[in-house]
């Protein structure tokens, strides 16, 4: 699996250039782009098309390739493999046949704009989306589903439907940080942090700003000082969960790192809940 550089050629590994080198075929997920790749590296290797409507023919394919000996590279239009590519279906195949699968990191769109955005809540942890659903009710669900998150989200967009997403987020989190990069590593990539209700006047305010590939950061959602003795109602689900379950100490602790809601309030009111829960514990009276 080769990850592949996402618009910059010169990000492309030493060690993937070296396994293409080596390979006796190269399957991808559009012929014609590997192509002018290889081309621009000076190899030619066989091409096998292997993409989201043909993966389980085509993984058939390159697994018959590897049990007679072969070695075969898969790479993906750009970016790594099997992250919003194709991919996953090849590698489970090849580990049910009992082969290697070898990963060459690389280039990842990713990684790339959690590099950038200067996530203060990024200790709360990351979360890749992707591509949300492109309509009805299964988009809606996916983008609440976003902006209820509370650790930095990374999402994808295709230019066609990113005036649809920036309108979404700017209705369901307002006042959320966004890190929009467009184009990254390419002649004209744009990276700016706007609160998502910014977001529609953003794209509007400028023509180009709505071309090419957009990887967007929903930033961490931190509880605000105003509100640092109140705690969220999944806060308070996760510590009625949790209490019976663990020590308070830890299940404040727990909840703390999941929710990033104040530790303070937390143990408040673990002990209030705590409390309650010992105040209703029925004791044995005198026997009869």
């Amino acid at each position: 699996m080769v990850a592949t550089p996402i618009g910059n050629l010169a990000d492309f590994s030493l060690r993937a250039i070296h396994v293409l080198a080596l390979c006796d075929a190269v399957a991808c997920e559009d012929t014609r782009v590997s192509a002018g790749l290889l081309r621009h590296l000076g190899l030619h290797k066989p091409l096998i098309a292997l993409h989201d409507h043909n993966e389980h023919e085509a993984s058939a394919k390159v697994l018959a390739r590897l049990q007679a000996g072969e070695r075969v590279a898969y790479i993906s239009d750009a970016g790594t493999p099997g992250v919003s590519d194709p991919g996953a279906i090849l590698v489970s195949q090849v580990r049910a046949a009992g082969l290697r699968v070898i990963p060459l990191p690389g280039a990842s769109s990713v990684v790339t704009a959690l590099s950038v955005a200067g996530d203060a809540g990024a200790p709360l942890g990351h979360v890749f989306a992707g591509f949300l659903p492109a309509k009805g009710q299964e988009r809606a669900t996916a983008l609440a589903a976003a902006a209820a998150e509370t650790r930095s989200t990374v999402l994808f967009e295709a230019p066609h439907r990113i005036e649809s997403l920036f309108s979404g987020l700017a209705s369901v989190c307002a006042q959320r940080r966004v890190t929009v990069c467009r184009e990254l590593t390419k002649q004209f990539e744009q990276i700016c942090t706007v609160p998502a209700a910014d977001l529609p006047a953003w794209l509007a305010a400028d023509s180009q700003r709505g071309r090419g590939e957009f990887a967007l950061v929903l930033h961490a959602q931190i509880a605000d000082s105003a509100d640092e003795g109140t705690i969220s109602e999944a806060a308070e689900r996760a510590l009625h969960t949790l209490l019976p379950l663990l020590p308070l100490k830890q299940a404040v602790s727990l909840v703390a790192e999941l929710n990033g809601a104040p530790r303070n309030a937390l143990y408040a009111r673990a002990l209030a809940l705590r409390q309650a829960a010992d105040d209703a514990t029925p004791t044995e009276g005198p026997p009869d």
